[in-house]
């Protein structure tokens, strides 16, 4: 056994069904994990992926839209001795749209699914944690966004700032027990919610050439770090950010 080995570990990925949670999920599968793949869509294709590979997986119904009902539903497994080792707040959704328009509505969604959801999950999954006295590891996916302004994209930019903080606040409070809470910061990955930007020839253009690597990111580049995060070999790594960008950040 490695120390990126996660052997007899149970692994909850929120918004496993598609993209950067897929790609996650799998990469903890492949290192031994058994992956609840959770979401409100259908995880029939990562679940295939999966097991064909030799993977454990399950699917588990979760609408982060209602983030203490969600939450809800992980107290209940703990409940029921089905307790979780690592939990990877991936879900997330955007809106765009210039400043001085951007709708209330599309405000309070963001927020909810990707700050809000993930403080409450965090949350039920600590409280868990510190009970059970056995330690556990939180990977909360932030963003290249965690670090600048953007454009048209407030609510989101507010909500992976939002992320960052919480991962270090939840460090601080949590480490001396066990629990490791890290983040990755993704860059720009090709998953349905950079679809706009890939679709827009000219804003396309200008990110890749900023891009040291060359290339936008796959999916699958983000498994290799969330494993190790969730693993042994990050046992004294607390509150860390790691951007996983093509060297975005470095520019």
């Amino acid at each position: 056994m490695t120390s990126f080995d996660l052997s007899g570990r149970r692994a909850l990925v929120t918004g496993a069904n598609t993209g950067i949670g897929q790609g996650i999920a799998e990469a903890l599968a492949a290192a031994g994990a058994h992956v609840v793949c959770a979401g409100r869509s259908s995880m029939d294709e990562t679940l295939e992926r999966i097991r064909a590979a030799g993977g454990s997986a399950e699917p588990l119904k979760m609408d982060l839209s209602d983030p203490r009902a969600a939450a809800g539903l992980l107290e209940g497994k703990a409940r029921r001795g089905e307790g979780l080792d690592i939990l990877v707040n991936n879900a997330g959704i955007i809106r765009r749209a210039d400043a001085v328009d951007f709708p209330e509505s599309d405000w309070d969604a963001v927020i909810d699914v990707n700050l809000k959801a993930v403080f409450l999950l965090s949350q039920a999954f600590g409280r868990a944690a510190l009970e059970r006295g056995r330690g556990g590891r939180i990977v909360n996916i932030a963003s290249v966004l965690s670090f600048q302004g953007g454009i048209r994209v407030a609510s989101y930019t507010a909500s992976k700032h939002g992320v960052l903080g919480l991962t270090r606040l939840l460090a601080c409070e949590w480490a001396a027990h066990g629990i490791n809470v890290n983040a990755i910061a993704p860059g720009y990955i090709a998953t349905a919610n950079t679809t706009a930007l890939r679709e827009d020839e000219a804003r396309y253009r200008a990110i890749l050439e900023r891009i040291p690597a060359g290339r936008w990111g796959e999916p699958s580049d983000l498994g290799g770090a969330a494993v190790f995060l969730a693993s042994d070999a990050a046992r004294y790594v607390h509150g860390a950010v790691l951007p996983v960008d093509g060297g975005w950040l470095a520019r």
